[in-house]
């Protein structure tokens, strides 16, 4: 196959390897009105077909070392999924499964067992509404005005507004705002729509890999040194307390250097005896990446050539990371 061809040209193995990583969060079981472009059951479907006959997909602690130690296979490429939410359990494991591929899944393990992350929060609340418009304003935060929400598009504006109003807030403050949403909109929210313990032990047994991704998911680069630490090693040992095994893989939440994490989230990161951490930074690795700021980045497209063209196109991408 031609793409398969050019992918490893441009995907050499050895010392000269480039590593790709997919960073998903959900995998609906249908398509969501409100987001159309978010992953779908049927797409995800399609796209494991593609990464199965065009590379060698990983488990991410062993593309790490191979990484590390220039062993790389040609095409090589791992999957990643953030959060933790319950889709990916249900929907997204038989999938990869099927498929006969693995990944890994950062749990935010404040969310656990009946939790919510507050852009969650945010989506339901406005989602579920029966009113027509949110007073907004009396949330006390600036740019936040009344909204109508009856339509799909009035609600996709208001869920924008809405989260980047607030994305960068002090998590107590954040968190607060969306339950003062909630009650403004007259809606209890959804409690299923992440993941418990169980599910995650199931996961791993299943053969999946689980990471560590702070325990609320806060913006590391806006806290003290003591609470970032405190997020991370949490975080980490709450998940090898469920799993009985070593957590040795992390990703930063949100994930965009000097934005969302700092300097001092890497060392707190490998002081607490992480082997790699993964961004958001778009690129692919190579044999001078930092471990600790590994590049992610998922195509969009939905045909297998301009998928696999963009993807061929981050393999080139310079690599965006802290100093």
């Amino acid at each position: 196959m031609l793409i398969r061809q050019l992918l490893g040209v441009m995907s050499p193995g050895g010392t000269r390897g480039r590593l790709s990583i997919l960073i998903f969060h959900r995998v609906l079981p249908q398509v969501d009105p409100l987001f159309p472009q978010e992953m779908d059951a049927q797409r995800f479907n399609v796209l494991c077909g593609w990464l199965a006959a065009w590379f060698n997909v990983l488990p991410l602690d062993q593309a790490v070392r191979r990484l590390k130690d220039g062993s790389l296979p040609k095409r090589a490429l791992a999957i990643t999924f953030d959060d933790g939410y319950a889709d990916n359990h249900d929907v997204a494991m038989p999938i990869l499964k099927k498929h006969g591929l693995c990944a890994t899944f950062f749990i935010a393990t404040g969310f656990l067992d009946g939790g919510r992350m507050w852009n969650d929060t945010v989506i339901e609340s406005v989602r579920l509404t029966a009113r027509d418009t949110l007073s907004l304003q009396q949330l006390g935060v600036v740019g936040l005005a009344e909204m109508a929400v009856c339509s799909v598009a009035e609600k996709q504006a208001a869920i924008t507004q809405i989260i980047r109003a607030i994305k960068y807030l002090p998590v107590p403050q954040r968190l607060a705002l969306t339950q003062q949403l909630a009650a403004l909109a007259q809606v209890t929210p959804p409690t299923d729509l992440m993941m418990t313990g169980a599910q995650v032990r199931a996961m791993r047994r299943a053969g999946m890999q689980i990471g560590a991704h702070t325990v609320s998911h806060p913006i590391l680069a806006k806290l003290s040194d003591d609470e970032m630490r405190d997020e991370i090693q949490r975080g980490k040992h709450q998940l090898e307390d469920l799993l009985d095994e070593p957590i040795t893989l992390f990703a930063y939440p949100n994930g965009k250097p000097g934005e969302d994490y700092a300097a001092q989230s890497v060392q707190i990161v490998k002081d607490l005896g992480f082997e790699a951490a993964v961004s958001t930074a778009w690129g692919a690795s190579g044999p001078q990446t930092d471990l600790f700021q590994i590049p992610r980045f998922t195509p969009w497209d939905r045909s297998p050539w301009r998928f696999a063209l963009r993807l061929m196109a981050n393999l080139t991408r310079p690599e965006t990371r802290l100093p």
